[in-house]
């Protein structure tokens, strides 16, 4: 029988194996598009993380990772909802999970709205209510919650990371607010 290694129990790799993956295949990620609704269910606002970016810049961002292997779907957006916005921050998953969209990031640009230049990756997006106290975590500098016609705005969707403006633009969509 062959060993087990750390990794494959923790779901990590180390940065050069990783790195040799992310050459190899696709990589599954989830969005999260952090909300808060009115108790009609209506989106009120939605949080975008302030971030340093790769060029030395501030960007804004979505709640974003990747699903760690032998992680379930929610397991992996709880995971990095407490990593972003804190411990307390009180998301509300509903039983049946579904992606409200598919991004597929290519390390070639063009190829879709979507660019990673580390990697081919496929995320499955999802717009989340969060009722609790929200705290920037990790490297994120702000937290800033904007109105659904602020977020649709071209000076705050130039703003941010490359493909999350149109996951923005997809969630107030499918909420109806676009």
């Amino acid at each position: 029988m062959s060993e087990v290694s750390q990794d494959d129990i923790s779901g990590w790799l180390p940065p050069d194996r990783l790195e040799w993956v992310r050459r190899k295949l696709p990589m599954v990620y989830v969005d999260i598009v952090p909300v808060r609704i009115d108790a009609r269910g209506v989106v009120r606002s939605v949080g975008l993380l302030l971030r340093p970016n790769r060029d030395g810049g501030l960007s804004r961002s979505l709640v974003s990772g990747r699903v760690l292997f032998h992680e379930q779907l929610r397991d992996a957006i709880l995971r990095h909802i407490e990593k972003d916005l804190g411990p307390v921050s009180l998301p509300r998953l509903p039983s049946g999970l579904q992606p409200f969209t598919v991004a597929e990031y290519f390390p070639t640009p063009g190829v879709t709205a979507f660019h990673d230049p580390r990697h081919h990756a496929v995320s499955l997006a999802y717009i989340v209510p969060v009722d609790g106290d929200c705290q920037p975590q990790q490297n994120a500098l702000d937290l800033a919650w904007l109105s659904p016609m602020e977020v649709l705005d071209p000076v705050v969707q130039a703003e941010m990371v490359p493909g999350h403006a149109a996951i923005v633009r997809a969630a107030m969509t499918h909420c109806g607010l676009a």
